[in-house]
């Protein structure tokens, strides 16, 4: 398999520069004060529209928790007094 490639040789013609239009010092824009505020207050909104459910659960979720954990504690409870009755003594 043969891969030729080809380099183009014709001479790129652009049209002239001035130099003095490519080193004008710019004077740099500000954006009004009114526009930051409005700026800043849309993204706080975008960003409390956003949040998790988790940030702030609902009491089902809460009520559920508790419920888990005291049936976790149970659970332990009963597993460290079944280890205890089965164990040789000391």
């Amino acid at each position: 398999m043969s891969t030729r490639l080809s380099v183009d040789t014709r001479p790129t013609q652009h049209p002239p520069h001035a130099a003095s239009a490519r080193t004008a010092p710019h004077a740099p824009r500000t954006v009004p004060l009114l526009d930051r505020i409005a700026l800043h207050l849309g993204l706080a909104l975008i960003a409390y529209g956003r949040r998790t459910l988790r940030d702030h659960p609902s009491r089902e979720r809460r009520i559920r928790r508790h419920e888990q954990l005291v049936l976790r504690e149970a659970r332990e409870r009963h597993a460290a007094r079944e280890w205890l009755l089965i164990a040789p003594p000391r």
